[in-house]
């Protein structure tokens, strides 16, 4: 089995002890009311999207995410979220150095790391961080801290993820393209599942807010295509989208149990392949420029 493999199974007892950890570190999370910014990289920039997304949904306050390299200038905010695995990557490292004095939460695997050492509140997952380099248990483990924090039970998250685990693997075999669509904050989940189906398995994968989907990309959409929607599915997206020839997926679980089977999916599908999930090509686990 290897590393990703065992990585993408304990997910869920992580979940339930984020949340602990959250209740733990209440007055370090973002309070109600403040205007918060989420940055990340790579997988942690769609932990921050569904994130923020799901934050204003809730009512606790506006929210935005942007890629650490992205930032815009002169925004004010009250308190700004950083996610890193690594907690070495050097556009995250960045932001936090300009972002002095306003108060900068880094939520990360590793103690003592350039990006631990600029944090004004500092929240360590060790215990989910990981030994392959493609990204999935830590991620998702931030995102149920985050969540957690703004009030959203992860229980039921939790044992979504454990009826996931115990069905088959998806079969992604027998397609060329995927697309991923989501809704809300399930875009950024619907982008982190097409993520690892490039960076696991070397795929052609994207993913849109689902009703764009319309507005362009489904003229390269046909037989071979499987498109997963992500979240709720409308029915008329689907029924377009079935007309093109495509295998259509309308979510079968919560939707983070359902980042959990197409995970599995995306390491079925790299094996099949004869690919290392674990060590993709042009990949490291941390990005640190020179």
């Amino acid at each position: 089995m290897s590393a990703i493999e065992r990585e993408i199974l304990t997910q869920p007892s992580y979940w339930r002890r984020a949340a602990q950890v959250a209740a733990q570190q209440a007055a370090h999370m973002p309070q109600a009311g403040e205007r918060v910014v989420a940055i990340g990289c790579g997988t942690s920039l769609h932990m921050a999207q569904a994130y923020a997304a799901a934050r204003e949904a809730a009512g606790a306050g506006e929210t935005d995410a942007f890629p650490a390299s992205e930032l815009p200038a002169g925004r004010r905010y009250d308190r700004l979220v950083a996610i890193s695995r690594s907690g070495t990557t050097s556009e995250v490292v960045h932001v936090l150095d300009a972002a002095r004095g306003t108060p900068r939460l880094v939520i990360t695997a590793v103690a003592g790391t350039p990006c631990a050492e600029r944090a004004d509140d500092l929240i360590v997952l060790d215990f989910a961080d990981e030994e392959s380099v493609v990204q999935t248990r830590f991620a998702t483990t931030a995102l149920a801290l985050l969540l957690a924090g703004i009030g959203i039970p992860v229980d039921a998250d939790a044992e979504a993820a454990e009826q996931a685990l115990a069905e088959p693997v998806p079969d992604m075999t027998g397609h060329g393209r995927f697309a991923f669509l989501g809704a809300g904050w399930t875009v950024g989940l619907a982008n982190e599942a097409a993520l690892k189906l490039r960076e696991a398995a070397g795929a052609w994968a994207e993913a849109y807010p689902a009703m764009e989907y319309r507005h362009g990309p489904i003229s390269v959409a046909g037989p071979g295509t499987l498109v997963w929607f992500v979240g709720d599915a409308d029915v008329d997206l689907v029924r377009d989208v079935r007309a093109t020839g495509a295998t259509v997926v309308t979510q079968r679980h919560d939707p983070m149990a359902e980042l959990v089977a197409l995970q599995r999916g995306a390491v079925t599908l790299a094996e099949a392949k004869g690919l290392d999930p674990d060590n993709p090509q042009h990949l490291t686990r941390s990005v640190v420029l020179g």
